[in-house]
């Protein structure tokens, strides 16, 4: 193999033998937003929002055992929502932190993992993070691994 190789120029060969032993699409790690349903179909039940939050979760080990780094805007944002002084679910610190952190963290992000059902919020993610040129992925199959 290497000797047909030394036909072509240098630069191709550095190309050909960067892509035959890469260990990803990027090849480096990525941070992966994880965007899913949060209030939708939940009625602001907090039972339920939780049981959404743990569904985006599960995806958090899986996505870090692949090689990456996992993120949940959940994990920035509520924090700073009680920081905040927010009251409740979709009040004006609320809505002034949740999604908005979101979309600083797709700025700094390389991909986007979709999950779960229908959320307006997670779509808007998805949008956002194509619009950024971000790498958008529906199923965990399609994360390359790093070794």
């Amino acid at each position: 193999m290497f000797v047909y190789f030394a036909v072509f120029p240098v630069r191709w060969r550095t190309l050909a033998f960067k892509l035959l032993t890469r260990k990803s699409v990027t090849g480096k790690r990525s941070m992966i937003l994880i965007a899913g349903p949060y209030r939708s179909g939940t009625h602001d039940d907090p039972v339920l929002i939780e049981k959404n939050v743990q569904e985006m979760e599960s995806y958090a080990l899986p996505i870090f055992r692949a090689g990456h780094i996992p993120i949940l805007g959940e994990w920035l944002a509520l924090p700073l929502v009680r920081l905040g002084g927010s009251n409740h679910i979709g009040d004006e610190v609320f809505n002034e932190v949740f999604h908005p952190i979101a979309i600083r963290i797709l700025e700094k992000c390389d991909g986007v993992l979709r999950v779960g059902g229908p959320s307006a919020g997670a779509d808007e993610m998805v949008r956002v993070g194509r619009s950024l040129g971000r790498a958008i992925y529906t199923d965990l199959a399609e994360i390359p691994k790093i070794e």
